[in-house]
Formats: structure tokens, sequence, C-alpha cells
């Protein structure tokens, strides 16, 4: 396949045919993210996509299942865009059950109600979205693009079109302590709830060299959260979260301790095993940062 640049997806779709439609992001500002710094965001021409389609049906790929639409934001893409590539991806792949992506906040509130709702019943199903957090002057801080009220009609305006969501919150944006880390739990936890996704996944805060956010813990502008500081935040948002049947996973390569759940169903459950691991306050129950990298 033909791809520009190093290609990014969720640990989810790891089986999924990866067909890139953009290059880079439509936002690329987000101080703590150095996924796709080295490219200048473009749409790649129709033409060339609907060939790479006809190129992976006639390979390995012609038993497709999943399909995951590159790089960051393929939700920005005209409506026209995306009907011609969706359409091309069910007659190609007869087995072909999902179509997902990474969704943009303002790219998703670009869009109308209606052509989310019909990008949607082309058969765009699931949507990533970067949530990070429900603090505004936080998301204004690390430059999502969005504050807090954007960010959360943009969860709903995907949830309301029938996507499934995938929402993704990132654990220590607001530096170490316990007030801080009480706080932005509890305002994440107040987004989730209003937002409605249906699945929920919650990575800790590793400062990647090169970006922004690294030099402000170099500059010692942030004080990073101790491992245990982490998992009372994780505890905190999952006992905050009031909603029934939602799949959770905080078992990122960069969490400390791998938990997985359904939310508020196996509340009681992962709450006790983090209890017992801050109780603990053990180094060796929790991941070894060799297995922590990215």
């Amino acid at each position: 396949m033909r791809y520009e640049g190093d290609i990014y997806r969720p640990p989810g779709e790891w089986k999924s045919y990866l067909l890139q439609c953009t290059v880079g992001c439509s936002n690329n500002t987000c101080t703590f993210c150095s996924m796709y710094k080295s490219k200048r965001y473009h749409t790649r021409p129709l033409a060339d996509v609907l060939e790479d389609i006809q190129m992976a049906q006639n390979t390995f790929y012609r038993d497709t299942e999943t399909v995951f639409l590159c790089d960051g934001d393929a939700i920005d893409l005209p409506a026209e865009y995306l009907f011609a590539v969706l359409d091309a991806l069910y007659k190609a792949f007869p087995r072909l059950r999902r179509v997902t992506t990474y969704a943009g906040p303002l790219s998703t509130l670009r869009k109308s109600p209606q052509e989310l709702r019909a990008i949607r019943q082309a058969g765009l199903q699931r949507a990533y979205l970067g949530v990070e957090t429900g603090d505004d002057a936080l998301l204004r801080h690390v430059k999502k693009g969005v504050g807090a009220d954007g960010m959360l009609r943009a969860g709903q305006a995907l949830v309301e079109a029938g996507f499934d969501l995938w929402a993704i919150v990132i654990t220590g944006l607001e530096g170490g302590g316990r007030e801080a880390l009480e706080k932005n739990a509890a305002l994440t936890a107040k987004m989730v709830n209003e937002m409605k996704p249906k699945h929920l996944s919650s990575m800790t805060l590793m400062p990647i060299e090169g970006t922004p956010l690294y030099e402000e813990v170099r500059r010692g502008e942030l004080t990073l959260q101790t491992p245990f500081e982490s998992l009372l935040e994780v505890r905190e948002l999952v006992r905050q979260i009031e909603l029934s049947g939602l799949h959770y996973t905080s078992n990122h390569a960069s969490n400390y301790l791998p938990v997985k759940g359904t939310l508020k169903e196996d509340r009681a459950r992962i709450l006790a095993q983090l209890d017992e691991v801050i109780a603990a306050r053990d180094p060796s129950l929790l991941r070894d940062d060799v297995y922590r990298r990215l």
C-alpha cells in the first residue's frame, strides 16, 4: 500500500486495513502530541485513494473485515469524498463489517447534523475522539482547538448521528497533586457522563521529546504525577462515571496498571483492584517503564 510518512492508528485497529485518505492532522497543534509534526496537512486525491482500494482488493487484503481511515481526522473530508470512499470499500470487500476513523472536534463541528448522519449511514461506523480532559482551561492550554463546551458538542453530535463513539482521555495533563487530579477527574467524568460514548479509554501522560509539553516539563512548569497519583486519578474517574454499559479500558502501553471492564457494572471490581495497588504502594505491582515506552 502507498503511505506518506508514519501511520498511526488506535490500538484496537491492529487488524484493520489502514487506508490513508488525509495526510497529517487538521489541527496538529496539540502540545502533547508528536504524531504528525513532520507532515503538512492535505487531502490525498480521491483517484489515488480509490486506486489504493483496488490494489488492496487484489492482494491479501481481499478478505478485509475492518478498515481504518487515516491519518488524523478523516471526518474533515468533504462528505461527497467520504461517500465515494465508503462505497468503494463496501463493494471491494464483501466481508467488510466496520469502517472507522479518528474525529477531530473542530472538523466534527463544521459538519451539519445531516452530513454526519449521512456519513454514518454510508457506512462509517466508529469515530475515535480525543477528548483528553473535561477541563476547559486545560483543553485550551494544550491547544486542542476547542474548549470543554466545543468538545462536548462534538461528541454529542457524533452520538446523535449514530456513530459508535470511542472517547479517549489522558490522565496527568494537569500535573501532580491530589487537588489537581481530583478536579480533573471530576470534570472529565462529568463530560463523559454528558457525552455518552459507547467506549472510553484513559491513557497516562507521557511527555514526548520535541513537543511543547515536554519543554514545559523540562522547564519545571509542569510537574508530572507519580505513578500512584496516576492510579488515583483513574480511580476517581471510574468512581464518578454514572453511565451503564460503557466499555472502559485503561490498558494502553502508557498505563501503570492495566484495568478494563464495563461501567458502571464492573465499577466495584475495578475500584477494588486499584485500591489494593494504591494502598500497597509497591512499585513492583506496576508496569515497568521498559514496557511503557511508546
